[in-house]
């Protein structure tokens, strides 16, 4: 499992499978620096990470684009032929857990939670939904 600190790029989306399953799916932007040896130049990279959430399609209303969010799941890589005939690779993350840090300026503003999967029977009072 791997925890990962970012921002989402776009506010969720919930997308049902034939199933009648839900996943919500979203992506975040993690902010990196660093200086290369010998340079007083800062180098700034940003790197994008697809996220999906199986648990629970009710937790995509408080992703909102801007908000600062912790995930915790397992990393992989898709990877793909672009029309060019070129590889490329997409990270995603399996989310099993997510915690809200923060939000966008100007969006409704909900305390920080730990949302996380019910088991049947087990009812958790700090889930803002």
């Amino acid at each position: 499992m791997q925890q990962l600190i970012g921002r989402l790029t776009q506010n969720a989306k919930v997308s049902e499978l034939k199933d009648g399953r839900k996943v919500t799916n979203f992506s975040i932007a993690i902010n990196d620096s660093y200086k290369p040896k010998g340079s007083d130049e800062i180098k700034k990279m940003v790197t994008y990470i697809d996220c999906a959430y199986w648990i629970t399609d009710k937790v995509a209303q408080y992703l909102i684009k801007g908000s600062v969010i912790e995930v915790l799941g397992r990393i992989g890589v898709r990877a793909y032929t672009n029309l060019q005939n070129e590889p490329k690779g997409i990270l995603t993350c399996h989310v099993q857990d997510i915690k809200i840090h923060g939000h966008a300026k100007g969006s409704a503003s909900i305390t920080s939670s730990n949302v996380s999967a019910e088991q049947p029977g087990e009812v958790k009072d700090d889930l803002p939904f």
